[in-house]
């Protein structure tokens, strides 16, 4: 192709350096903007249209051909040039090629600066709402598990140490309202990314009579970006993006870690599915949590994607400059690893099996009622702080004697406070211990119930 060929050649004497061509080519990754790019274009070119710019007969040539064009994309049949550098030039080159000069008539009123900026908004729109269905898959697996565990006791942890005893249900439903706030830092982000650039032009906007709104109204989107300049030259709603994404990675890597921690024999507490693990080449006794190991590491690499768009802004000036070609590798990275880590905990978790004696023993090893018989000593007058301190005599104790509280006879706790009674073991049993916590938000079973049904109901409120 000499330079004269392209779509921007006029001003150039000399083709560009072959490596050059090569080096600042993009359309091996961005290609994948194809479907958004038809749409933008033909929105763009309806709009053009009912302004009067084009032709009707060009506006339905431009359309028809745009059409065919996403279904020989689809098909396999479209040839990729790297001398066209991105993929809007790619698609407008083929337009042109099958409609004649209609299809050079799209780009009236319109740059590659405002076009791709439209693209990869409407790319990360479709991406959130993809992410979504399986933020909702992830979440009804949660809730059903719960349901099903209401009532299962596990030891709770703080410092990876015994506290106090839960219940696996409740446990299940800390992980839903953390994904739940993914959920609504997904909802709220969406409206900043559903603006539209197009109109902005280069930067500057255009001198032809362009209806925005009806633009934004044909592509489904909230509203307009209000300056050209911001319009073409930000790259924030992929920062933003990104930094939800983190922090859904980051969720899942302390999920992962638990089920890791859960699933060595060291802890038992979880069986995972055979076929999200895998098996050493040399130890025919392993099953690694393939799974949650590498959901766990993957994280990792999210966080290093928002780092690289943020670095990759933070020195530029208005208006567009070909840095801004960098944020597609690592958006797309993103919403790729984001998307496979979120299907594939949804698929898993709901085939997770508990060991529910396993959890129980555990919660009966660790002294997880030590709080509750200190509360029961306040009920009885005692302030808390000496009642901290006899339950801590006691617990000593019972390291010595190889005893859990429960396990003490009445006279052997009395030694440590008279005003102890026989009540007291209906709060040193770990249902006992549980059953206590039956306020909103904890760990009793009748409240682990309701705080399923509630979880449900914001749940249908994402339909």
């Amino acid at each position: 192709m000499s330079q004269q060929d392209k779509l921007w050649g006029g001003r150039f004497q000399e083709p560009t350096d072959r490596f050059v061509e090569k080096f600042t080519a993009s359309v091996d990754f961005d290609r994948r903007l194809y479907r958004q790019d038809i749409r933008g274009s033909q929105a763009h070119a309806r709009m053009l249209v009912s302004v009067g710019v084009l032709s009707e007969a060009d506006g339905r040539s431009i359309d028809e051909g745009l059409e065919a064009i996403r279904q020989d994309i689809e098909a396999g049949r479209f040839e990729w040039r790297i001398d066209l550098e991105d993929v809007h030039m790619n698609i407008e080159a083929r337009l042109t090629q099958r409609i004649g000069d209609a299809g050079k008539r799209l780009h009236t009123g319109r740059s590659r600066n405002d076009q791709v900026a439209t693209a990869t908004r409407l790319y990360v729109r479709d991406a959130i709402d993809d992410l979504e269905g399986e933020l909702a898959r992830l979440m009804h697996g949660l809730t059903d598990l719960a349901e099903r565990e209401y009532a299962t006791i596990m030891p709770g942890f703080t410092h990876l140490q015994t506290a106090q005893p839960i219940t696996f249900g409740h446990h299940m439903l800390a992980w839903f309202e953390m994904l739940w706030r993914d959920h609504e830092r997904l909802r709220d982000l969406r409206h900043r990314v559903n603006r539209l650039p197009l109109g902005a032009a280069a930067l500057a906007g255009t001198s032809y009579p362009i209806d925005r709104a009806m633009t934004a109204a044909l592509l489904g989107f909230e509203g307009l970006c209000e300056n050209s300049l911001d319009a073409v030259s930000d790259r924030d709603f992929a920062i933003e993006f990104c930094a939800a994404a983190s922090l859904i990675m980051m969720h899942l890597s302390r999920f992962a870690e638990e089920l890791v921690l859960w699933s060595s024999m060291q802890f038992r507490f979880v069986d995972l599915p055979d076929r999200f693990c895998t098996g050493s080449s040399i130890m025919p006794q392993k099953k690694n949590p393939d799974v949650p190991e590498l959901v766990r590491g993957k994280s990792g690499r999210v966080y290093g994607h928002l780092v690289a768009l943020l670095t990759l802004m933070k020195a530029q000036p208005l208006a567009y400059n070909k840095d801004n070609q960098e944020d597609k590798e690592p958006l797309f990275d993103t919403i790729d690893t984001v998307a496979g880590s979120l299907r594939a905990f949804a698929d898993m978790v709901p085939h997770l099996q508990p060991q529910r004696e396993r959890m129980r023993q555990a919660a009966l090893a660790g002294y997880a009622t030590a709080t509750d018989l200190a509360d029961y000593l306040v009920r009885q007058g005692i302030p808390f702080r000496d009642a901290h301190e006899i339950v801590g005599q006691a617990v000593r104790a019972g390291i010595e004697q190889s005893l859990d509280l429960s396990q003490m006879t009445l006279e052997q706790l009395r030694t440590f406070s008279p005003v102890i009674a026989a009540d007291v073991f209906a709060v040193l049993s770990l249902e006992g211990s549980v059953a206590l916590r039956a306020h909103p938000g904890g760990t009793a079973p009748q409240q682990v119930l309701l705080a399923v049904q509630g979880a449900r109901e914001r749940l249908r409120s994402m339909a």
